[in-house]
Order: structure tokens, then sequence, then C-alpha cells
């Protein structure tokens, strides 16, 4: 169960993790939480995330839906330099705009890779940029990522991904900080359902999520609480853990 008040929008986020290798289950995406964590902390509020594969009319038609729906987007994977990168390519369609080889990049990359005398064509591809964005900053590997409107577009290694986060991190809009807390107990979650969806139609500031699992002694549930309102977080709790009470369950904090 969980539940989003209306009141909880605030900055809205979407992130689109592009490539067939998360697809098939070759890699494991390690960026979601990293993003939703960090993008939590400035008060931006990740509402969805789509996986796709590296198919231009999907990555095209995904961009385009989300910019549309949220204030930021965020992709990662598809800007590396195989044949199989085509996110700038499908941003540069996204948006109706020209790509080619940007001066800005081809420096960062020949500075970068000249010395060593490895700056190959498949390198080069690295420095194809739509026309009007902003680069980002990778302080890893040097091929930026870029920003058009409100998309921003990075690699999808993990360590790269979050240093181009943070690179941007302090140019972002701050939105309101929402408070969470969490009560845990041996209780299954169909016994509390009704009571809680009770509870949260007479809380809508705060969000409630009911997370169950089941372990070597039973059933337990986390009710988690998050709301930008720290006084109606306060009353929710405590309406929480009454509801535990009842049960027979002291609730536990996590």
């Amino acid at each position: 169960m969980n539940a989003s008040p209306e009141s909880a929008s605030g900055i809205t986020a979407a992130m689109l993790v592009i490539g067939n290798e998360i697809l098939s289950g070759r890699t494991r995406d390690a960026n979601l939480s990293t993003f939703a964590v960090k993008l939590a902390a400035r008060g931006i509020h990740m509402r969805e995330v789509r996986i796709i594969a590296d198919i231009e009319a999907e990555i095209v038609a995904a961009v385009n839906a989300l910019r549309a729906a949220y204030d930021l987007v965020f992709t990662t994977g598809g800007i590396g330099p195989t044949h199989d990168d085509i996110t700038a390519d499908a941003i540069a369609l996204a948006f109706g705009v020209p790509i080619g080889e940007d001066p800005r990049a081809v420096q960062l990359l020949e500075t970068y890779y000249g010395p060593r005398g490895d700056f190959t064509a498949g390198r080069r591809r690295m420095t194809r940029i739509p026309e009007g964005a902003t680069l980002i900053t990778n302080p890893v590997s040097a091929a930026p990522g870029f920003r058009l409107q409100n998309v921003y577009v990075m690699a999808g290694v993990p360590r790269i991904a979050e240093a181009m986060l943070e690179a941007v991190i302090e140019s972002l809009p701050r939105g309101a900080l929402r408070h969470k807390a969490a009560l845990a107990g041996r209780v299954a979650e169909g016994e509390i359902a009704e009571t809680l969806r009770a509870i949260q139609e007479a809380h809508p500031l705060v969000e409630i999520g009911s997370y169950p699992s089941y372990t070597e002694t039973g059933y337990r549930t986390a009710i988690v609480m998050t709301s930008a309102d720290a006084q109606a977080l306060a009353l929710c709790k405590t309406e929480i853990a009454r509801l535990m009470r009842a049960e027979g369950v002291e609730p536990e904090e996590e």
C-alpha cells in the first residue's frame, strides 16, 4: 500500500534508465537510489522511473513524455563511444535540434586523451552534443554529459553518474524538504489495511507507505511516513503507533 497526498508534489523529478544491459539483467542499475537520496536532500522528489532499451524512437518518446510531466528529468546510459550509444542522438531528435561535434567537448577529450595518443574515433563520438546544450562536467573520465532545458543527460557508469550529479546539484532548484518517520512491528499488512486507509484519509498532508516482509518468526510490516509538515507527520505517527498497539504489537522505530 502506498498513497500520495495531493500536497506532496513540490519539485518533481523523473529518471530514465537507458540500456539493453539493464533490461537483460546483465547489469544491475545502481544509480536510482543514489539519485533519489541526493535529490531528496535538496527537496526534489523522484516521482517516476522508466527503464528502456537502446531504441531511438522509444528514447525520444520517453524523454518527451517525462519532460512534459515533471520539473526535472535525469537520463543515465547510452552516451559512451560504441555504436549502441545513441542517447545523444535521441535527445537531439526529441528536442528537434541538430547534433554534432561540440568544440568544448573536443577540447576536453583532446586534453584528457591527447597526451596518451589514444583519442580514438570511438572516443571522438562522445564529443557529439545537441545544439544549445550546456555541458555537464565529468571529473572521472572527461567525456561530458549535457543538459537541454530540464533534461540532464548523464553516463550510466555509477561512479561517473554520481560525479556528474554532484557537478550539477548546486545549480538545481531547491524544494521543501520532507520529514520522514518509520514504525515497524510483527503484524500482517492485511490485518491493518482498512484502519491504515482511514488514517491516510485523515492525514492528507502525509504520504504513508506500507511495506510487508516475512521472516522465520512470521509477518512484519514497516509503515513509512513522509511529509513537508512536521506537525502533521508527528500526529500521523502517533496514530500509527496506536494502531499497532491495538493489534498487540509494540511499534519499533526504524
